[in-house]
């Protein structure tokens, strides 16, 4: 796609800002509806093999969710053959915004699957995939990409994507070889020299955690977006406009179950979000973080939510401004713990014992 028919997808889209990044098994239809609730103005759905989604009804039916009010949406693909991806990309074509080609996940199933950033140095098989996806979808089609260690090798292979016809460009300021809790902040300088490169919209991608992180990236980067997923499963409401109120994590919870509820969502994805969110206030109520693994309804997960605010947020004050004001309930733990580290202590006790007896 020509740079100047990019820009006008772009713009058709409303020039979003505030991205909300594709995450397997999170991204879905409920929690997207949140997260636009309170500012995201862009989103991907969880990334889609294109192989199963291609053949498979069943995995189509339960991994791709939408409706009409959910746009703009980019709809993300693993692929590493051009037809698969065009094939698995028709079923939706007519109800997202752009097709998404992964080229940023670093995780092991990403080799084995050979897909994502393993991908990054088989150009000729990535401009095939781009180039036909370009030819032969009615969408656009955009990468979602890493960079190179060198600032050189990563503006020219942003270029290489651009000329197979990619209309868009979100880059993860980080290699494939960081990542976890140990990788280092994300390279702005990298992504905006991606984005004085190429003649194509960018999104940026890394070290955001709230709406102020997000500017402070689209100014630093010169990118026309900026996207986040860490962050907003901690907190869906990370772009919440300025001068609005925050909503607190039970809120936000809640909200999120009716929306689950709403749209079926399966429990293994509703598990996560609501670990997430409620993560803070499980900090200091272990013995209920077994519960939440026990839950098989969306009502077990409204009753810890309840159990939950009645312990933190009482007395008119939510968890959060107790948090901010040093006065966090000592944690409480599990029953089931109390009684590992009591067992654990009397073993302790009685080898020590034999031990004196021993003499050792």
């Amino acid at each position: 796609m020509k740079s100047s028919a990019s820009w006008d997808a772009w713009r058709r889209l409303g020039s979003p800002r505030y991205v909300v990044a594709p995450m397997v098994d999170a991204s879905e239809l409920a929690f997207r509806d949140l997260t636009r609730k309170y500012g995201a103005d862009l989103a991907y759905t969880p990334m889609l093999n294109s192989k199963i989604f291609a053949r498979d009804a069943k995995y189509r039916l339960e991994h791709f969710t939408t409706h009409p009010a959910d746009r703009p949406l980019a709809a993300q693909f693993c692929a590493n053959d051009p037809a698969l991806l065009v094939e698995a990309a028709r079923h939706v074509q007519d109800h997202v915004d752009a097709v998404d080609l992964n080229l940023g996940c670093p995780q092991g199933i990403a080799r084995k699957g050979h897909y994502g950033s393993f991908l990054q140095d088989e150009w000729n098989l990535l401009h095939d995939i781009v180039s036909t996806a370009a030819r032969d979808l009615t969408v656009p089609i955009w990468c979602k990409i890493r960079i190179f260690p060198t600032v050189e090798r990563t503006v020219e292979y942003a270029k290489m994507l651009e000329c197979a016809g990619a209309s868009l460009l979100a880059v993860h300021g980080r290699t494939r070889e960081q990542k976890g809790k140990d990788a280092p902040p994300a390279d702005w300088e990298a992504i905006r020299a991606v984005k004085r490169a190429v003649s194509i919209p960018v999104i940026a991608n890394g070290n955001v955690r709230c709406k102020a992180d997000a500017d402070h990236a689209i100014q630093s980067t010169e990118a026309e977006g900026v996207m986040s997923a860490w962050a907003l499963l901690d907190n869906p409401a990370a772009f919440n406009k300025e001068g609005e109120t925050a909503p607190s994590r039970m809120q936000l919870a809640m909200e999120y179950l009716d929306l689950a509820e709403k749209y079926n969502t399966p429990m293994r994805i509703v598990r996560l979000h609501i670990f997430k969110l409620f993560r803070s206030r499980l900090d200091v109520n272990m013995d209920l973080n077994e519960e939440v693994a026990k839950c098989r309804c969306l009502n077990d997960f409204r009753q810890i939510a309840d159990t939950l605010a009645a312990r933190t947020d009482f007395d008119g004050v939510l968890f959060e401004t107790r948090v901010q004001l040093g006065t966090v309930p000592e944690n409480v733990v599990s029953e089931k713990k109390a009684k590992r580290l009591k067992k654990a202590l009397e073993a302790s006790a009685l080898e020590q014992h034999r031990r004196k007896q021993k003499g050792v």
